[in-house]
């Protein structure tokens, strides 16, 4: 029997930094026998998954409700794991609504918690952070202001630099064109429209729509839309039916090749802001939520800007549509600022690789794995 290490990664952006950071950690120990819930990256990367994350893809309140009772059951499987196993430590990353009541029920079973990404008190929900001082042994950020933020919180945090820090420089539009098998010398738009199915819903149907009015400026315009793993290609193709004409490749996974390949993007806000910011590639940030959670949100969240890209860099660097103002019409103007070689789009270059300058040192897996690996020691 190996030493037990729980890990958590509930959604995508999620298994793929859990996984790199479970690499690193089976160099570190390799009789670690890590098991938990997670998605195709962290099996390949030899978790034992209890439960996948695509169970848990959901986003707002409105599509959450429906799922509490899964939720719950998930929530008590693995708290029934722990206690069988018997853990020294829980790898936990983001999804704090969830990941936040896990680390409770782990710490009344004696499991010391490491939270990797750390909850976005800055922005909301403030109050979270006295939970957090109470369950959460040590907060890994990822964003360098967070560790800031916690100090004098009672919160044990460390800024381990951000995972994407450890992408190279992207190359030429032309290379990542001609790996993906698109059309060379054609305007290229990348369309990202996130990796749950709710979001897809709401947010590429409008993406098709400005891709639609693109074309009629840019005849010669192609599209290309990464397929975000764990979702079926068929979310995406059944709207693309409604669009018989319009020329647009999907690429599975691989979403910064895609941006890569492009001359401009629409991406939906999250962590692929920042995937595509790396790409130095301009953008269109957008997002869509339902009503009901939009109002909410609108209540709590104290922000001036919701694109990291933005957070980041302090100011606007990428233009951002959230709710009607993500329209077909507002997506196809802002696109066309940016293509050709203007001042909008040298500005936003300039803003991208600034933020790329901020996420700090390579070798944020390998910290995360230290962390992790000391906790493991009686």
């Amino acid at each position: 029997m190996g030493e037990p290490v729980l890990i958590v990664a509930t959604e995508a952006s999620a298994d793929l930094h859990a996984a790199r950071a479970l690499e690193e950690l089976r160099r570190l120990r390799p009789d670690v026998a890590p098991f938990g819930m997670g998605g195709p990256r962290l099996a390949e990367a030899g978790l034992e998954c209890l439960h996948r994350a695509e169970e848990m893809s959901v986003m707002g309140l409105a599509e959450v409700l429906p799922r509490i009772p899964a939720i719950i059951r998930i929530l008590r499987d693995l708290e029934a794991a722990a206690r069988e196993r018997r853990p020294r430590v829980a790898l936990l990353v983001d999804a704090p609504d969830f990941n936040l009541r896990l680390a409770a029920r782990l710490k009344a079973l004696g499991v010391r918690v490491v939270y990797y990404v750390s909850p976005t008190v800055w922005a909301w929900r403030p109050g979270r952070v006295k939970k957090i001082a109470r369950v959460v042994d040590r907060m890994l950020c990822i964003l360098p202001f967070e560790e800031r933020f916690y100090q004098g919180t009672g919160v044990s945090a460390r800024f381990v630099g951000h995972p994407f820090a450890e992408r190279p420089q992207p190359e030429a539009p032309e290379r990542y064109r001609e790996r993906l098998a698109l059309p060379a010398g054609r305007t290229t738009i990348a369309l990202v429209p996130g990796s749950r199915r709710s979001e897809v819903r709401r947010i590429f149907p409008a993406m098709l729509g400005a891709a639609e009015r693109i074309r009629q400026r840019h005849p010669d315009a192609y599209f290309v839309v990464p397929v975000a793993p764990g979702l079926p290609e068929a979310a995406l193709r059944g709207h693309l039916a409604g669009h018989p004409g319009l020329p647009v490749s999907l690429v599975k996974g691989q979403a910064d090749a895609v941006v890569g390949a492009s001359d401009a993007a629409l991406v939906k806000s999250g962590t692929s802001v920042l995937e595509a910011a790396l790409m130095l590639r301009p953008m269109v940030v957008v997002y869509k939520l339902s009503w009901l959670t939009y109002l909410v949100a609108r209540m709590l969240v104290k922000l001036t800007a919701f694109g990291l890209v933005n957070l980041l860099a302090g100011r606007t660097v990428v233009p951002e549509l959230l709710q009607r103002q993500a329209s077909p019409v507002r997506m196809a103007e802002e696109i066309e600022r940016l293509l050709g070689d203007g001042e909008a789009r040298q500005a936003q270059l300039q803003g991208l690789r600034e933020v790329r300058a901020s996420l700090g040192e390579p070798g944020a897996p390998r910290r995360v794995a230290e962390e992790v690996a000391r906790m493991v020691e009686p």
